[in-house]
């Protein structure tokens, strides 16, 4: 499993969101991509990122999308759906 963060740094959702991911990405053993929506804009385009940031996209071995998260989320739900999808 990997996990796509999408954001930007004018972003309030963002910047709320990060010091919970790197939390979160310090104390766990996962692969993550990290774009920001100002400069990395064809990945945005390809992966259809909208306006409400942060989005987390969780990948399977294969990248394949298992679930997408859009906005600024609780640290427990982020770690279930880590644990969830974490032999994915």
């Amino acid at each position: 499993m990997k996990i796509l963060k999408f954001g930007a740094i004018w972003c309030p959702g963002c910047l709320s969101m990060s010091k919970i991911w790197n939390d979160i990405v310090s104390n766990n053993d996962i692969e993550i991509e990290d774009y920001d929506i100002d400069f990395d804009e064809d990945i945005c385009e390809n992966y259809e990122i909208g306006d409400i940031l942060p989005v987390y996209i969780f990948m399977d071995k294969d990248n394949n999308e298992l679930e997408r998260l859009i906005g600024e989320q609780k640290k427990e739900f982020l770690l279930s759906k880590i644990d969830q999808y974490r032999n994915e």
